[in-house]
């Protein structure tokens, strides 16, 4: 392996809570019932457009909640936000071995950039992209693998870290080597049932695979 691609929301960072909270402040600003925590995990994993067609009702209007939401998210993504145990120690010794470390990721980009500049340091990461509409979501692989072009590293050597189905197809859809994380929102049965075979529950075990 040359290279380590990661998923951001439940694979780098428990997102969740923010995303929660920004979720319902939506739904409350529209008179519509609020959703419920396991709700909101359910539909999170391939991007905010889809996320709010899983969560409103037939008839809502789609765009405008999408378009406040991501103004809403934006500014209030780092308040509950916390890091998964072991992320900043194992990415630095990726980083000590000489890999490269990159982000790809359905989250909006500009919150993307914002949380990872605020609970990574800034020589991190060689390549970080979220959703900025230039590429398809993931599970299109066009993003990671423009990600690898961008590094100069083949598809082929680059391991794919995610919490998700979706990020699991993305490594297979590049040419990428997948290895699913059981720490974030999506349980094993799930991953088995999209196809998943290799696993990992701590962070420490990424440096096995490399």
């Amino acid at each position: 392996m040359h290279a380590v691609f990661f998923d951001l929301d439940g694979t780098l960072l428990d997102t969740l809570p923010d995303l929660h909270v920004c979720v319902n402040m939506i739904l409350k600003r529209y008179g519509y019932a609020e959703a419920g925590y396991d709700e909101v995990r359910a539909a999170v994993g391939n991007g905010a457009r889809k996320l709010w067609e899983r969560l409103l009702p037939q008839g809502a209007p789609l765009e405008r909640c999408l378009s406040e939401f991501r103004a809403l998210y934006a500014e209030h993504s780092c308040e509950r936000t916390v890091p998964y145990d072991g992320a900043e120690e194992t990415l630095t010794c990726l980083k000590e071995k000489g890999l490269k470390l990159a982000v790809v990721t359905n989250k909006p980009h500009e919150a993307t950039v914002k949380v990872i500049g605020k609970y990574f340091r800034a020589d991190m990461f060689d390549f970080v992209a979220g959703d900025s509409g230039d590429f398809p979501v993931k599970p299109d692989p066009s993003l990671a693998r423009y990600a690898a072009l961008t590094l100069r590293v083949s598809p082929a050597d680059c391991l794919f870290v995610g919490d998700g189905e979706t990020d699991f197809l993305t490594a297979k859809n590049a040419g990428m080597r997948p290895l699913s994380a059981l720490w974030g929102y999506r349980t094993e049965e799930v991953l088995r049932a999209a196809g998943a075979r290799e696993f990992v529950t701590r962070f420490e075990e990424i440096l096995k695979y490399v």
